[in-house]
């Protein structure tokens, strides 16, 4: 179980966007591969058939879902991450600014990937966070490779057009040079010169 916790969490939160959903769908697909053990005849990996499982429980969690019409709140950006995912930074590691830019960057791809339809979202998270082969992805999933590889293509180009909107560099100012560090070179710049700087000099 702890060797294939993390794989069959992120499967079960690809297709189901929520946490605890997805906690219940692998506690559930364990059950399920308990009692239908000695069914497993070991023509593909373990791995690969607990995926099945699970996926399996969260497409039917998923459809109960929609059946009962229960609707679950998409949390925004400006939001804010929830209390229990807060980062702990590591201050000998990195700085608090930076791990909270990449704490920002993670929330922010992981909404860009829930927003992607579902059949594209799974492919994604076998293949890309996963790292699961075509193959493995495939008979998880029980899609032909090529229907895998059509649809991981299609994920990422959503996924690029999604963030490039979002990470639009003339949009964030990166690098701003403006204010302290313009007033600081053009200083420096003068006092090597031997000259005072003077606000709205002629050149």
């Amino acid at each position: 179980m702890r060797r294939y916790n993390g794989r069959l969490f992120r499967v079960a939160r690809a297709i189901l966007k929520d946490d605890q959903d997805a906690e219940d769908a692998v506690q559930d697909g364990y059950l399920s591969a308990f009692r239908q053990m000695r069914t497993f005849r070991g023509e593909a990996a373990l791995g690969t058939w607990l995926t099945r499982i699970v996926a399996n429980h969260a497409l039917m969690r998923l459809r109960k879902r929609k059946r009962d019409g229960v609707v679950l709140p998409f949390r925004s950006q400006a939001d804010g991450p929830a209390t229990e995912e807060a980062p702990m930074a590591d201050e000998s590691a990195e700085s608090a600014p930076a791990a909270m830019l990449r704490a920002e960057l993670r929330q922010l791809i992981e909404q860009r990937i829930d927003e992607l339809p579902l059949a594209f979202r799974t492919v994604f998270v076998l293949r890309e966070v996963e790292d699961m082969t075509v193959q493995e992805t495939a008979d998880s999933l029980s899609l032909p490779p090529a229907t895998v590889r059509s649809r991981l293509f299609r994920a990422r180009a959503l996924l690029r057009e999604s963030l490039a909107r979002d990470l639009d560099p003339s949009s964030l100012n990166v690098f701003g040079f403006a204010g302290e560090r313009c007033d600081r070179i053009i200083a420096a710049v003068m006092a090597r010169r031997g000259e005072t700087p003077q606000d709205d000099a002629p050149a």
